[in-house]
């Protein structure tokens, strides 16, 4: 007898890191949406609040660029006995390459702790609205989904927010992704571009302030990693004092030499997967762009969003009382690895992030997030351009830093 595959169903003997193998997966433990423009595709979850899982530039034997935690998504939402002192009291790690989030994660105004929680992983909690709770899909094209969630969220200092949240998925063609970059890839480069627009609206009757705590979107994205594999964030020069430090990295302890290297106005951090590690670029040092390079895959990968203007700052995500609340950063960069001495490593995988400045929204006012994800994969001689043009960097370059 002859098996055949449903239409928009990957083939389950498509071989393990590939893209339809992943699609396959997904499509079995959820409602996973395939959204394809030419040979290039995206998998997106709205169980898993419109998140961009993965995605490829060739949907039949392409590579999986995004980091998917399968155990997770096969054992699925436990309940709330079963959740005891297990990771899914703080959050379900789900992997996929764009998740939406709300920022800040600690602090005096922190989305991530009850008012009189420490500042301690045992008091750390995800909002279910960006963990469990699924946005309802309200527009479906071949290459675009449309999102809609609405929640209300209290924080650290006791503030009320009622939000809406709207979010778009979209694929780009060869032409809109030159046009947004301004770089024409070669012949023989093959690409996978997507953009997503993230909006966040005040639903309440009180403007949300400074005083009180202020909100905003955060993108993470978590790709898989290899040995060869450097994220390299370009970055304005200039005096510390006016423009702050080149580089932030006292998220998880400083991060050592032979993972972060700071070359005139580039940064490069390894991201194998090996060492937990996390730095940040504030928003007077951004170009509004990150990448990496997978020298193994011979994949440039290019994040970037919309820089605007940010009155208010940017909110500090940093677990303690903060002197500075909008003093953090618009661009992040992650390395995984152990947590702590003898545990393994979360995926591995490593992440690049971005943040919209901080949401002081009137009622009915909303605020947008876009961000921009571009995978390019052929020949170095042709990437090579690419590297040069959006990173200002070679790859050669790019290569010996570790």
């Amino acid at each position: 007898m002859t098996m055949t595959t449903p239409p928009g169903h990957a083939e389950t003997t498509a071989p393990e890191g590939s893209f339809a193998s992943d699609q396959a997966f997904l499509e079995k433990h959820t409602d996973a949406l395939l959204l394809t423009k030419g040979d290039s595709a995206v998998s997106v979850v709205p169980a898993y609040q419109g998140r961009v899982m993965t995605s490829t530039f060739d949907s039949k034997a392409g590579p999986s660029f995004g980091w998917i935690n399968r155990p997770v998504i096969e054992k699925g939402f436990l309940s709330d006995e079963e959740k005891k002192g297990k990771l899914e009291e703080h959050i379900y790690i789900f992997g996929g390459e764009e998740r939406f989030w709300l920022g800040p994660e600690g602090g005096q105004f922190a989305l991530f702790f009850k008012p009189g929680d420490k500042f301690e992983f045992s008091d750390w909690r995800t909002p279910p609205i960006i963990d469990t709770e699924p946005f309802k899909l309200v527009e479906r094209t071949d290459d675009s989904a449309k999102f809609h969630a609405e929640a209300d969220l209290t924080n650290f200092s006791g503030t009320k927010f009622s939000i809406g949240i709207d979010r778009t998925v979209s694929l780009l063609d060869v032409a809109g992704a030159a046009a947004n970059l301004g770089v024409e890839p070669g012949a023989e480069i093959k690409m996978v571009a997507y953009e997503t627009d993230n909006r966040v609206t005040n639903r309440g009757d009180e403007a949300w302030t400074a005083e009180k705590g202020l909100l905003s979107i955060w993108m993470l994205g978590m790709y898989n990693p290899s040995p060869n594999t450097t994220v390299v964030i370009p970055f304005k020069a200039g005096d510390d004092a006016e423009l702050g430090p080149k580089v932030n990295d006292t998220y998880f302890g400083k991060v050592p030499a032979d993972y972060l290297k700071v070359v005139d106005d580039i940064l490069f951090l390894k991201g194998d997967g090996t060492r937990r590690g996390k730095i940040g670029v504030n928003s007077k040092r951004s170009k509004g762009i990150a990448g990496s390079y997978d020298a193994d895959g011979r994949v440039l990968t290019i994040v970037t969003y919309n820089v605007q203007e940010d009155p208010n700052g940017y909110v500090n995500s940093m677990w303690e009382m903060q002197d500075e609340p909008y003093a953090g950063d618009v661009i992040n960069a992650y390395n995984d690895g152990s947590p702590e001495p003898g545990a393994p490593p979360l995926g591995p995988f490593y992440e690049l992030e971005t943040s919209s400045p901080a949401a002081a929204l009137r009622p009915g006012e909303t605020m947008k997030h876009i961000q921009r994800t571009y995978h390019f994969h052929g020949p170095e001689s042709q990437l090579e351009p690419l590297s040069q043009s959006l990173l200002g960097v070679g790859l050669e370059t790019i290569k010996e830093q570790f």
